[in-house]
């Protein structure tokens, strides 16, 4: 009895086109692995990225504080300071012997009336070319007026002239005293001064010495510090960035 249900007549080997699903060949085909891409731009695992943990640059050197201005100010202070103490000095000596010069002279044989005070230290002053011996009459009470030879000798010169030290005068109080000189030379003139203070010269000295020897020692007492404030302050930003070369990468390395 045939039956159409199943194979039809003819070829076993044949199929029935459309029936059942479509069948896979035998066995498993081999198929070539896909490489695996890293997306991009996404951290690689396993591996410090680029730029993690690599040597970063070196941060900005920065203004290394006090700045050597402070150096060179306080050197050109001390400069400043020789200059003003020169300049003392020279004021003091020049301000003594200006102080001491007479202002006024007269000739030989003259008699004037010249105010003295004790407190002065009053002198008699000679101008002459050449050596010129001189006698003076200082007249007043007895023992109350004194006419002494200097101890050291002194010269001054203001205007031009030049005025040496001839005779110290005593007086006990102040007052105006008639004096009189006489000499043989005709050209020579007189005058009443003072005695070269010796606070002048003494101030003078003093500005000399003292004004440069303050202001070496604050130039060399700052250089000191400033020194020391710098390298410090470079030590400083060394061991910051030592650190900041030093650093790890988040991701290992």
């Amino acid at each position: 009895m045939s039956n159409d249900f199943g194979s039809p007549s003819g070829d076993g080997s044949a199929h029935v086109p459309g029936y059942g699903a479509p069948q896979q060949p035998y066995g498993q085909q081999y198929q070539q692995p896909q490489q695996y891409q890293q997306p991009q731009g996404g951290p690689s695992y396993g591996y410090p990225p680029p730029g993690y943990g690599a040597p970063q640059a070196p941060p900005g050197s920065g203004k290394i504080k006090p700045g050597v201005g402070w150096i060179v100010g306080v050197w050109l202070l001390f400069v400043l300071s020789v200059i003003v103490g020169i300049g003392g000095f020279a004021g003091g000596i020049f301000g003594a012997v200006k102080d001491s010069a007479p202002t006024s002279s007269f000739g030989p044989g003259e008699t004037v009336n010249v105010k003295l005070d004790p407190a002065d230290k009053p002198a008699i002053y000679v101008s002459a070319t050449k050596g010129t011996n001189f006698q003076c009459e200082l007249k007043g009470d007895p023992g109350t007026v004194r006419l002494q030879q200097p101890t050291v000798a002194q010269e001054v010169t203001v205007d031009g002239v030049r005025w040496n030290l001839g005779l110290r005068v005593g007086v006990d109080k102040a007052g105006e005293y008639p004096l009189t000189c006489t000499t043989d030379n005709a050209e020579a003139k007189f005058g009443v001064g003072r005695e070269l203070a010796a606070g002048g010269i003494v101030g003078g000295v003093l500005a000399l010495i003292g004004v440069p020897t303050v202001g070496f020692l604050l130039a060399v007492v700052v250089t000191i510090v400033v020194l020391v404030k710098r390298s410090g302050a470079r030590k400083r930003q060394a061991a910051a960035a030592a650190g900041q070369w030093g650093q790890p990468g988040p991701y290992g390395g």
